[in-house]
């Protein structure tokens, strides 16, 4: 049998608070299948950097890498930006199967996660509502949101 790993690979940003979501995620799955070899990676501004986390995984043994972007969807940088990084990584690794998904926020569970949230947080009622509870893991309220819209 292949050994496998999985990279969750996001952008990355200057301010260290970004990668919050990424490492829950992260963390997640570990705890959910504590078998599974996961990493995470960044495009820029944070590390580790994807060729540091396939050499890790690669002086692990590990033969099949598969590479999730964290993104909403493909722009440039999964166009154009990692296909190069991934063929630069088989070339310096040529027995390694590499594989890059389509990103997470293309997947159908994901796009039902977020519509359910949206359409939970549009039945809360504005600020002082006894139901905090979707607004307290981070979310803002339409209300609010169309309010900063108009602006």
């Amino acid at each position: 049998m292949t050994k496998t790993a999985l990279i969750l690979f996001a952008h990355g940003a200057r301010d260290p608070e970004w990668a919050s979501p990424l490492r829950r995620v992260f963390a997640a799955v570990r705890a959910q299948s504590p078998e599974l070899r996961v990493e995470a990676a960044f495009l820029e501004f944070m590390t580790p950097n994807l060729r540091e986390s396939v050499e890790s995984l690669v002086g692990e043994g590990f033969e099949r890498i598969v590479v999730l972007p964290m993104f909403m969807a493909q722009g440039g940088h999964l166009k154009r930006d990692v296909p190069l990084l991934l063929e630069e990584l088989r070339i310096l690794h040529p027995v390694v199967h590499f594989e890059q998904t389509c990103p997470v926020g293309e997947a159908e569970s994901i796009v039902q996660a977020m519509a359910a949230h949206v359409l939970a947080l549009a039945a809360l009622e504005p600020a002082g509502s006894d139901d905090q509870s979707v607004l307290d893991q981070g979310a803002v309220g339409l209300k609010a949101w169309d309010r900063r819209q108009k602006v």
